[in-house]
């Protein structure tokens, strides 16, 4: 696998070196962190630009925030760099509009953590990479793998757009919903995607919620409460690899986190969340599947079902993006569990998140 990929320059070695123009498409928190990484490798951003609806003449960085159009008369050549994550298919449309017109590239920064997904990253971990591909059971799985490392390094909107996997082939190819009796959801937000598997999965007796954050977990509990096809059991706390008080950020999103057993969140959303094993609240009866997708503490949640995951050998989905050690450490991690075909498929998002591997027994 190594071979198929060309890890000798990345994204920010060749903005480094371009001499051009560098515009930034986007605010918020994802711009914030492309934005502190250019400024420690000396990369130069230019100007940053909206969507027309979200120009109002505001200022970002010290910057007028202008619209595409008045990118295009103040530079005759630019490269764009997107900073933000969507998979809206209006706006993957806008941004391949863009690209069709000018140069853009969707760097990869980590959702959680510090490290980057650099050469450097790349190499230290290539053979860690090079298992996980032999492990992969299928060619989608590993040229998904390919294409995803390759994105990472170059911030390739051509390789973003490669191996999109439909969700309806994964509950029909991959998972084998109508056998599932009982369900696990770890990071199960409002319940959307207990509802999704519902669609799927005719015979589902009891699922075990976890969701840490309080306000959402409340929308959870409304919707368990009108569930009357299953049992739903809805705990309000948070996945990891033991019972601890955790700190968590309160902010009431998709992307809320936990910040650990210290208190290193910033301002007033840190706030303790009970930590738990899911080995603890299933108190050794059996589940059918396990979803994953608990923000950056996958490894964690992990750790915290190694009996369940031995004993039952449950299908499971494990999120493969929130760090950029997930892509080798939790496949390899899940591959020591258990006797499982390992399957890696991503849905439409730019960058390059809704990234999951896929465990089954085999």
């Amino acid at each position: 696998m190594s071979k198929l990929i060309n890890a000798e320059c990345d994204i920010w070695t060749y903005l480094q070196n371009c001499g051009k123009k560098i515009v930034m498409y986007g605010m918020g928190n994802g711009a914030d962190k492309i934005l502190d990484i250019c400024e420690k490798k000396g990369i130069v951003i230019s100007d940053f630009f909206a969507s027309d609806g979200f120009v109002r003449g505001h200022m970002f960085h010290g910057k007028t925030v202008l619209s595409y159009s008045q990118i295009k008369e103040k530079y005759s050549d630019f490269i764009v760099l997107l900073s933000f994550a969507t998979a809206l298919p209006d706006v993957i449309e806008k941004i391949d509009s863009i690209a069709s017109e000018h140069e853009l590239y969707v760097p990869d920064v980590p959702v959680f953590g510090s490290t980057l997904f650099d050469t450097d990253f790349y190499k230290a971990h290539e053979d860690e990479f090079e298992k996980v591909y032999e492990l992969l059971c299928d060619e989608e799985s590993k040229k998904g793998y390919i294409n995803v490392i390759k994105a990472k390094l170059t911030g390739s909107i051509e390789d973003l757009r490669a191996s999109v996997c439909d969700k309806n082939e994964v509950y029909s190819k991959i998972l084998r919903p109508q056998q599932y009796l009982t369900y696990a959801d770890l990071g199960a937000y409002n319940g959307d995607t207990i509802r999704e598997l519902a669609k799927y999965a005719p015979n589902l007796k009891k699922v075990y919620a976890l969701e840490p954050d309080q306000r959402t977990f409340r929308k959870l509990s409304e919707y368990s409460s009108s569930e009357n096809r299953f049992e739903l059991e809805c705990h309000n706390c948070a996945a990891w690899n033991r019972a601890e008080t955790l700190f968590f950020d309160g902010s009431g999103n998709r992307n809320s986190n936990i910040s650990g057993s210290e208190p290193t969140l910033s301002g007033k959303k840190a706030i303790k969340i009970e930590g738990r094993s899911l080995d603890d609240i299933l108190g050794g009866s059996s589940v059918d599947y396990i979803k994953y997708d608990v923000e950056g503490s996958e490894f964690e949640a992990l750790e915290g079902s190694s009996y369940t995951i031995k004993q039952f050998s449950p299908d499971m989905l494990v999120s493969l993006y929130h760090r950029s050690e997930d892509l080798f450490k939790l496949p390899l991690y899940v591959n020591k569990l258990g006797n499982y075909r390992l399957y890696l498929r991503r849905f439409a998002y730019y960058p390059a998140w809704d990234l999951n591997l896929y465990a089954i027994q085999k």
